[in-house]
């Protein structure tokens, strides 16, 4: 799989911690350094790792199913798309914002987590189709901070237009890499 691939594949999985960084960035009273860094670390560091994991529980089966990875592989990548463009269609209720509670450790380990749940799933991807997992486990975490950092600065500057949108953006980044992986498995291109 070449750079630019993993690079759409970093942006389609970074959605979600995007969205969630310009939810938060709309809601919180004062944009501080700390609050930006807080969730481009956390954000990134979860979807550099969950990759990896993916990897590693791929890797334990990966030959078992290597004559039809190609369809795992486009599976996996097409319902997390699609989840992700049907959350992005959905309307979502307003819960009262508690902003202490928002930076709290507890609550960004989970938001982290959440958002990082799809990137376990095409660490799996990975092992199937023989990628180069800690570089793309790079990328990927290095896009999830950048996004995450940039969505907490833009959440006051874009509303929640933007987020509902983002998520259905990532959707199909991610349903479009699966149909590639499966095309070119398929026609051996």
């Amino acid at each position: 799989m070449d750079l630019f691939t993993v690079f759409l594949i970093a942006n389609g999985l970074a959605m979600d911690a995007f969205a969630v960084s310009v939810a938060n960035g709309i809601m919180l009273r004062q944009i501080r350094v700390g609050h930006v860094l807080r969730f481009g670390l956390f954000f990134g560091a979860f979807q550099f790792i969950m990759p990896l994991l993916g990897w590693m529980l791929g890797s334990m089966f990966a030959e078992q199913i290597q004559s039809y990875d190609h369809w795992v592989a486009f599976v996996l990548l097409a319902f997390i798309g699609g989840k992700m463009f049907q959350e992005g269609c959905e309307e979502k209720e307003e819960d009262a914002f508690d902003e202490q509670q928002a930076l709290g450790l507890r609550n960004m380990t989970l938001l982290a987590i959440a958002t990082s749940i799809d990137a376990m799933a095409v660490g799996v991807s990975f092992a199937l189709i023989h990628v180069d997992v800690l570089l793309a486990s790079s990328v990927i975490g290095v896009v999830a901070f950048v996004l995450s950092s940039a969505g907490v600065l833009l959440g006051k500057q874009l509303g929640t237009l933007f987020q509902k949108n983002a998520e259905k953006l990532g959707g199909l980044v991610l349903i479009a890499i699966g149909l590639k992986i499966l095309v070119e498995h398929l026609f051996s291109l």
